[in-house]
Order: structure tokens, then C-alpha cells, then sequence
């Protein structure tokens, strides 16, 4: 390798605008962030899902809103539809 090409590497202390603050390494001096896992939406689960031109709403009424038992028990009735035999 090269010397003095390579940047400078601190331990520094993140601050994020929520209040959270943790050590870590970067090439800068500081760092405050406006937003970390702590406070950001698909981490915390408070996410919510923007339907565009109505894309969900489609999906929902032609797949249903199905969870994963409705769709065993229906696969499950439809195996057993499809073994029995006609009298």
C-alpha cells in the first residue's frame, strides 16, 4: 500500500436526531444522522404501505387477503376434493 493516500479512520460516537447514540468507526470526525434503526419506520414496524394507482387494492380483490392458515386449509380441502372419487 501506498502512505498517505489513505484516509484517516476515528472511532466516533453516532448521534441520531431520536436520541440514540452508539460508538463506531468512520473517516469523519462526527456524525449526526436524522434518522437510525431506532426511530426508522420499517424497523420499528410502524411502516405504512402507500398504494399507488390503487395496485393494492387490485391485488387484494383478486388475491384475497389470505393468510398462510386460510391458504393451507384451502389447499388441504382442495387435495381432498380432488382424491375423492365419484359414486
Amino acid at each position: 500500500m501506498k502512505p498517505a493516500i489513505h484516509p484517516e479512520y476515528h472511532e466516533v460516537t453516532a448521534h441520531c436526531a431520536c436520541g440514540a447514540s452508539w460508538s463506531t468507526h468512520s473517516t469523519r470526525k462526527d456524525l449526526h444522522l436524522e434518522i437510525c434503526s431506532n426511530c426508522h419506520p420499517f424497523f420499528t414496524g410502524r411502516q405504512k404501505l402507500i398504494d399507488t394507482e390503487g395496485r393494492v387494492d387490485r391485488f387484494t380483490k383478486k388475491f384475497g387477503a389470505q393468510t398462510v392458515e386460510q391458504r393451507k386449509t384451502a389447499e388441504k380441502a382442495a387435495k381432498a376434493k380432488k382424491t375423492r372419487k365419484p359414486a
